[in-house]
């Protein structure tokens, strides 16, 4: 039978597998949470990192598969995290659907998609966990994208998805005020695409980028930990981290 020590704080983290997704699992269970960790097709991944969770700490971890473009899948989520834990003290929607969408080739499918894993679910997801969190006086860190307010031609319903995300953090800081706090990371460059192989298109990033370099997925998630645990007097916030490509765009 498994227990929960229910004096531990407890984060749901959505696409957690693999990448930064993962990162943000190790680095918030290593800061002392319990977890339920949301993946879709990424088995033979969500095994390793629950087997080297739970071998840290003991019944902490708990993985739920589910296909967040269907509309169900949140309240699946948001059960599932107060039935092993019995409380909820963070959510961190990290999910997200990437494909190149520009103008003249997206289909209205493919915008569907975008629109419901990247903005819909997230709205879902904060919607049920809700009152988990009030009852906690918890907090939610969305992962949008420094495209939300870059747009690149060749990624404009992605990027249109994501500032939905950005407007939504925003809205639901002052809905959910003042009992749950809501923030976003917006991450820059931070793991090569996998399907990217293209050097010139490296280089040419990394020179509008003041810090000259790619960030790390331990950057990623100690910026999320922080708003979660240390931010206290931070909510509807985007935290661009990105090496300053923001502030040096072209």
């Amino acid at each position: 039978m498994q227990t929960h020590d229910d004096s531990r704080p407890v984060a749901l983290i959505t696409g957690a597998a693999r990448r930064i997704g993962a990162g943000i699992a190790r680095h918030l269970h290593a800061a002392g949470y319990d977890l339920l960790l949301h993946y879709r097709n990424s088995d033979d991944a969500m095994r390793t990192l629950c087997a080297d969770l739970q071998a840290a700490r003991a019944d902490s971890v708990h993985a739920v598969a589910a296909d967040l473009a269907e509309a169900q899948a949140a309240k699946t989520l948001v059960d599932a995290a107060m039935q092993r834990f019995h409380r909820l003290d963070a959510l961190v929607n990290n999910a997200s659907a990437f494909f190149a969408s520009p103008l003249e080739d997206t289909t209205a499918a493919q915008w569907d998609t975008l629109f419901a894993v990247n903005a819909r679910a997230p709205f879902l997801l904060c919607q049920a966990a809700a009152p988990a969190l009030r009852e906690r006086c918890g907090a939610i860190v969305n992962l949008t994208d420094l495209h939300a307010a870059r747009p690149r031609p060749d990624l404009l319903a992605y990027a249109a998805s994501k500032a939905a995300l950005e407007a939504l953090t925003r809205g639901m800081a002052t809905t959910l005020g003042p009992d749950v706090r809501v923030n976003a990371v917006a991450p820059g460059a931070i793991l090569w695409p996998e399907d990217e192989n293209d050097p010139a298109a490296r280089e040419a990033m990394l020179a509008h980028t003041p810090l000259g370099r790619i960030g790390r997925v331990e950057e990623i998630a100690e910026s999320v930990r922080w708003l979660l645990m240390d931010a206290g007097f931070v909510t509807g916030q985007i935290l661009r981290v990105d090496g300053g490509r923001d502030a040096h765009w072209a």
